[in-house]
Parts: structure tokens; C-alpha cells; sequence
């Protein structure tokens, strides 16, 4: 036993990366150099940029290579390949988009600088992966063999970057096609409004209240003619982020400073991973630090000296939904007045333990054809950017080079990633925003939030919109820009991007409105708003309750004395210690629930949920509560005070029975990190061991401090160009995915504890030379 469990931690042990000394790398043209600072920021210098690449590609493999294989095969449909029949629905669905196919078609249209950055990117990953000393431990627990890179599979952790960020696959479209079908048109045009009250548009554009219908309550929204399993809300997009800059004139020592935080799901390892890499070319020296994504050769966001750049998920339309008119036999549809074939393609899936599945994939012009069930005779599909060439590419590289925001703007609208909010900060005090990504340039469609009948050839893509016609604010008079997921502006520009499910609003206002409450900010004070969990959003509800719900007889006849005193006392912040702002929260979404059950129940009944509408529950909720008009009240209810006590006593009730008592029911207690390694479920005795250290957080989604049971910040990050030795970058966990690293939890605490780490990596504590 002594001698299996020494052979055993010799097998892990030989799995870390190499961190000093000097080992020989063929694919090189020159020297590169590794150096790691005492919490494993990595940075890497060489002759050029390709070496630069093949460098960190290295060190991605060597630190990150098992995360990496997840993210590749999870874009393909391939995990079950490694783990076996439990993942085989997930890879059916994946395998609809064809996603390996496009990109191995993709990487053959790169231009050739971008060609040329990613295989040499693929020969450092295969050379840090053939130099560990042992295969990565995960592999030895699932007991299979790391494959290796090749060029399309960084193109595929891109896709899971598109399927993370741009998940509705078109179920918003249907959803959205549902509900207008199923009530009257004033009340679609109601319930589908976007909100007034929380309004943070850049431009300060402003969306007008649609005003709850004088007809009554839509037999829809009235009856619940089927029971929902799954009634939860969804007006926050917590796979967003939020970024904010100030300009000169609000910089301190007029500087413009930059601060992102992208909002993904927690896990261990986390998502990013931090790198400084430094070079030379014809144009001169170049150092860039920021975070990388492993799997890809690129600084996703971050500073060249010169330019600081953000992202946040602008939460558009970047999809539509095509109703197909199919003949009889549902072989040919519909396409500008002729009938066309539907084109198959069979996908095998192998399975780990199990005989392979072959997959039938039919697809129109238009793209794939969807497993959502259709009306007689027609069957939906999927046009979407991330299948076309457009929507995937390296240009984000050219990042790294641009000298001032005129640059960043213009190379914006080519870029081949999910589109982005793109906020860009340089040396010179200026400021600016875009969208990042491919935007398509439609044609015909005046609704796009339901499925469309395309076949007359009227509506289509007609292409994709140039840099000139991209929506972009420079140099904006106020001297700050802020997005968070929300609308981000008005008019004609809106109607480009679309509404892909946008968030209520409150996030960004309350962004917007810490950045105009004081004139001057240096990076201390951007990092104390990402840290801002003010419960802002929550006070009508908490005055709702106070004023009209807990009245004194309510409260006498349930018991519910420290439950008001909870509700007055602690309800204004997102602290772990709250217990009040935690009974308001749960009060808001059974209420809401209550009055939106019949609609989930529709929606289940058709193989979707309330959460895939493009609707933002609270506005039409809010209206409603506020008018408690008789004939809108749900028929599950007599009036509207008991459906507010009923949601008081069931969400009171809900909060005991998970946490013991309702001084237990802490915000926090409800609320903890929960980062876990992918396997640590399977294999329970490792999880102390495979995951992060947890604890109660503060935050939650309608406040610039995001964390929200598994999803927030996974990475904040504040850096004026030119001053970085001043900037801010953390990460949740750390650099390295090997739980015996010394990085693994490298960044963990100060993350934890809300305390800012140095935008630059330390003091090097480990070198390591590769050498031609």
C-alpha cells in the first residue's frame, strides 16, 4: 500500500510543470523565456511575436492542458469520448452545430498572419504537453490519455466562448413566438417592454413605458392549465460583466482609466489565465499584460501601453429563428420561391465504454435545423453568426498593436468572436465604445424576436455590417461610458444590435450613476465600484413589504415579528451576514413566480421554460402588483394581498426548511462560492482537495458586485495605459489547474476577500528557458 500510494504521488507529482532550469524546444526560431512570479503570472519574452506564442501555448498546456481538452470537446460534442454515456445528451446537442466541421473550414480562410500565430501556438501547447512528466492527474482518474492540440481546436474554444455567451440557440426566438400567439397584441407588446425605471443607456436615450392594458387578464397569464416544474425567472444575465472608463478630465492625474469584470460561471481551475508577453518587431518593442484564455494564443483583454481594452456581453441578437415551409415528405423547403433539398450529414460520437452514436444533422441554407418541435408542416432553423466564417477569426490579435482608440474602434468590426461590448481606454486620456464581433446586416425582417418565414427571399442576411456602419461612441462629452449587459443605446443604432434578452438596467444605472457621483477616480476607486453590492434594486420591494404586505395583523396571526424586523433592519446590501436582504429577495421571486406560473406552464408544455423568453419579469410583475387590478389578478388567487402574503409565508418557509431557522438564512449561507473542479462530484473523497476554498458572498446580479449562486466576477481588472504599475487584476482560484501546484489557489484569497492584486506580475521567482 506505502509502495502504490508513493507510485501514485510520483505520477502526480510528475504532472506539474516545469518552472526553472532550461529545456530545448525545436518549433522555436529564438530564445524565449518564462518567468513566474510568486503566484504564477506568467510572463514570456522573446525575439518575436510567433516565439511569444509557442511560448505561452507551452505553458497553457502545462498548467491548463485538461481544462483546455474540456472546453474543445464541449464546443464539438465530443466529451463523451472521455467520460462516458452521462455526457451524450449534452454532445447531441452540440453536435447540431457541426462545430469541428466549421472550424477545420475556418482555419483554412485565416490570413496568414493569423494562420501563422496559431500553429505556432499548436506546436508550444503539443511541446508543453510531450514535456510534462506524466499525464495531467485528471486523466489518470478517468483513465484515458490526452489527446493532441491542432489548429481547430482553438478555434472550438472559441465556439464554447459563443455557446457560453449566446446559449439561446433560438429558443428565445420560439419562445417569444409563443407567447405573441397566445395573447392579445396590447399585451405582448406589454409584457415583451423593455424596462422604464431602470434606464443607463450611454447616450441617454430613453425607452417610454408601454402602460398595462385596460382589457383584462389574458387567459395565458390567468389560468395555469398545466404546472410548471421549473417556474424560475430570469432578468439578470449573469454570464455578462460589466466594464466602465473614465476619460482625462475624470482620471486622476489625468489619466483614462479602465475597469473590467466578466461575469462567467465559477469553477476550478478558473477561466482566465494571467500573462505579461513581451516582444520585438519592425515596429519596435511591445509588452502587453492581461489575461489569456487557454487554448488560445490571444490577450483576451488588457493594456499594450498604449490602449486598455474590456469586454462585456452586449446580450444582442445575434440569431434568428427561420420558420421552414417543408413539402410532405419533409425533405425540401422553401427558399426564394423555389423548393430546396435539406442537406444531411451524419455525426458519430464515440463513447467512452460504449459503442459509438451516429447523429443525422439536416441543414438548410439558413443553417441547421432545430430539435424544437414545430407547427404541422414547417421546422425551425438556426441562423446564426457563429456559423458563419464571419463569426470566427484571430483579429483580436491586432489588439495588441493598436496605438490609440481610432485603432481599436476600426479593427472592432472585423473580429471573429460573440460580440462584444468593447470599451477602450489610451495613453492619451481618450476613451471609446463599440461592439467587438461580426454584426449582420439584415434585411426585410421587421420583427426579429419570433421566428420569421424567410422563403420569399425578401428577409435574409444580406452580409455583414462594415466598420463604418457599426454603432460606436468616442469621446463621449461626459468624459465616462459604462455597459453591464443592459441596452447600451438608443435610436437607429439600437435597432442594429437587436435585443438578445438584455438585462433590466438596474446594474448598469447603478454603474452609471456611481461614476457621476464624484468628479475625480483613480484605480482604488473603480475597483471600489466592482465591489459595490448595494442592495439599490431592492428597496421598492423591501418598501412594499414594510408598507403594505406585513401589516400588523399579518405579521401577528404567522408569527412573522423577526421576519419584519429582518426586512427593516438588514435588507440594504447583498452582505454574506443579511438576513433581511435575503427574505426580500426571495419574496420578489415568489411573487413573481406566482404571477407568471400559467405563462411557465404554457411555455413547459411546448419544451421550453419562462426563463428562455426574451422578457424581463420584473417590469410587467411591477405594473401589474402596482395597479392590483381585480381583473388581471391570477385565478389562483382571490386577491392581491393574499397572492403577496402567500408569497411572504412560502418563501419564508422555503428559506427554513434549506437553512434550519431564519437566523440562519444568511445571504451568504445561501450565496457561497462553490468553485468545484469538473471531477470532484464524481469522485467525493478528492472535492477538498480538487476545489476552492469557499465561503458566503457578497453580491448578487442587480448590483455592480456580481455573485449569484456559482456565477461572478471571473476576473476584475483596472489599468490606466501607460501606468499599469498602478493597475488592478485578480482571479478567482489561480494559474495552474494541478491541485499540488503552488498556483493553484495562487489568487484565491485576495479574490476572496475583495483585495486588489497588482495589474503587473512580482518579483520573478521561477525561470525557465526554452531554447531552438
Amino acid at each position: 500500500m506505502l509502495l502504490l500510494a508513493l507510485a501514485l504521488w510520483l505520477a502526480l507529482r510528475g504532472s506539474l510543470a516545469v518552472l526553472d532550469g532550461e529545456r530545448a524546444l525545436p518549433v522555436l526560431s529564438s530564445p524565449v523565456e518564462l518567468q513566474r512570479d510568486a503566484r504564477g503570472y506568467l510572463t514570456v519574452s522573446a525575439e518575436n511575436r510567433l516565439d511569444v506564442a509557442r511560448g505561452l501555448g507551452y505553458a497553457h498546456a502545462q498548467e491548463r492542458f485538461f481544462q483546455m481538452d474540456l472546453m474543445r470537446r464541449n464546443a464539438a460534442g465530443e466529451l463523451s469520448a472521455l467520460v462516458g454515456p452521462k455526457a451524450l445528451p449534452l454532445d447531441q446537442a452540440r453536435r447540431t452545430h457541426r462545430f469541428r466541421h466549421r472550424a477545420e473550414a475556418g482555419i483554412a480562410r485565416l490570413p496568414a498572419d493569423e494562420r501563422a500565430l496559431l500553429d505556432a501556438y499548436v506546436a508550444g501547447v503539443n511541446a508543453g504537453l510531450a514535456a510534462l512528466g506524466a499525464r495531467p492527474p485528471e486523466y489518470l482518474l478517468l483513465r484515458q490519455a490526452p489527446k493532441p492540440w491542432v489548429a481547430a481546436d482553438t478555434v472550438l474554444v472559441a465556439y464554447g466562448m459563443y455557446l457560453d455567451l449566446q446559449g439561446a440557440q433560438g429558443r428565445d426566438d420560439i419562445a417569444m413566438g409563443l407567447l405573441h400567439d397566445a395573447v392579445p397584441a396590447d399585451w405582448y407588446a406589454f409584457l415583451s417592454q423593455h424596462s422604464a425605471d431602470w434606464q443607463a443607456a450611454m447616450d441617454d436615450s430613453r425607452m417610454a413605458a408601454v402602460p398595462l392594458p385596460a382589457s383584462a387578464l389574458p387567459d395565458a397569464l390567468r389560468v395555469n392549465k398545466t404546472a410548471c416544474s421549473d417556474c424560475s425567472l430570469q432578468d439578470a444575465r449573469d454570464l455578462g460583466s460589466n466594464n466602465f472608463a473614465v476619460a482625462a478630465s475624470h482620471g486622476a492625474d489625468g489619466r483614462a482609466i479602465l475597469a473590467d469584470d466578466m461575469h462567467l460561471g465559477l469553477r476550478a481551475p478558473g477561466t482566465w489565465f494571467k500573462a505579461r508577453m513581451k516582444w520585438q518587431d519592425a515596429a519596435g518593442g511591445h509588452d502587453v499584460a492581461g489575461v489569456t484564455l487557454p487554448g488560445a494564443p490571444l490577450l483576451v483583454v488588457g493594456s499594450n501601453g498604449r490602449v486598455a481594452w474590456g469586454f462585456t456581453n452586449t446580450t444582442s441578437d445575434w440569431a434568428d429563428v427561420v420558420a421552414l415551409k417543408l413539402n410532405t415528405a419533409g425533405t425540401h423547403y422553401l427558399a426564394g420561391g423555389t423548393e430546396k433539398p435539406l442537406q444531411r450529414s451524419v455525426e458519430r460520437i464515440e463513447i467512452a465504454g460504449a459503442a459509438a452514436v451516429d447523429q443525422v444533422v439536416l441543414e438548410s441554407e439558413w443553417g441547421p435545423v432545430l430539435a424544437q418541435k414545430a407547427p404541422a408542416g414547417q421546422a425551425y432553423a438556426l441562423r446564426w453568426v457563429a456559423h458563419d466564417v464571419e463569426g470566427m477569426n484571430l483579429r483580436l490579435m491586432h489588439m495588441e498593436t493598436a496605438a490609440n482608440v481610432d485603432d481599436a474602434v476600426q479593427l472592432a468590426a472585423g473580429a471573429g468572436l460573440p460580440a462584444q461590448n468593447l470599451l477602450v481606454a489610451d495613453a492619451g486620456g481618450r476613451i471609446a465604445w463599440t461592439v467587438i464581433g461580426a454584426m449582420p446586416k439584415r434585411v426585410g425582417s421587421e420583427d426579429i424576436d419570433r421566428p420569421q418565414d424567410w422563403s420569399d427571399g425578401r428577409s435574409r442576411w444580406q452580409g455583414y455590417l462594415g466598420a463604418a456602419e457599426q454603432p460606436r461612441l468616442v469621446d463621449p462629452a461626459d468624459g465616462r461610458l459604462w455597459t453591464a449587459n443592459s441596452r447600451m443605446i438608443g435610436g437607429d443604432a439600437m435597432k442594429l444590435v437587436g435585443n438578445g434578452g438584455w438585462d433590466l438596467g438596474a446594474r448598469a444605472m447603478q454603474i452609471r450613476d456611481d461614476l457621476r457621483a464624484q468628479d475625480k477616480f483613480d484605480e482604488a476607486g473603480l475597483h471600489a465600484i466592482q465591489l459595490d453590492h448595494r442592495a439599490l434594486f431592492l428597496q421598492r420591494w423591501r418598501q412594499l413589504l414594510l408598507s403594505q404586505v406585513l401589516t400588523p395583523d399579518f405579521v401577528a396571526t404567522n408569527g412573522l415579528a423577526d421576519y419584519r424586523a429582518e426586512v427593516d433592519k438588514s435588507a440594504d446590501a447583498a452582505r454574506p451576514d443579511a438576513v433581511g436582504y435575503l427574505l426580500v429577495r426571495a419574496f420578489r421571486e415568489q411573487a413573481l413566480k406566482s404571477l407568471f406560473a400559467p405563462l411557465a406552464g404554457l411555455l413547459e408544455a411546448n419544451g421550453l421554460k419562462l426563463r428562455d423568453l426574451k422578457l424581463v419579469p420584473e417590469t410587467p410583475g411591477w405594473a401589474l402588483i402596482q395597479a392590483a387590478r381585480p381583473d388581471t389578478l391570477p385565478g389562483a388567487f382571490k386577491s392581491w394581498p393574499e397572492l403577496l402574503q402567500r408569497a411572504v409565508l412560502d418563501s419564508r418557509k422555503a428559506l427554513i426548511d434549506q437553512h434550519g431557522s431564519l437566523a440562519a438564512a444568511t445571504w451568504g449561507a445561501d450565496n457561497p462560492t462553490g468553485m468545484r473542479h469538473p471531477l470532484s462530484a464524481a469522485v467525493p473523497a478528492l472535492s477538498s482537495w480538487l476545489d476552492q476554498t469557499g465561503q458566503g458572498m457578497a453580491g448578487d446580479s442587480h448590483m455592480p458586485r456580481v455573485h449569484n449562486h456559482g456565477h461572478g466576477q471571473s476576473e476584475r481588472m483596472v489599468v490606466s495605459p501607460g501606468h499599469e504599475e498602478k493597475g488592478i487584476l485578480v482571479i478567482p482560484g489561480g494559474q495552474s489547474g494541478h491541485p499540488l501546484s503552488p498556483f493553484y489557489r495562487g489568487d484565491h484569497a485576495a479574490w476572496l476577500a475583495a483585495e486588489p492584486l497588482p495589474f503587473l506580475p512580482g518579483k520573478a521567482t521561477h525561470r525557465l528557458v526554452l531554447r531552438p
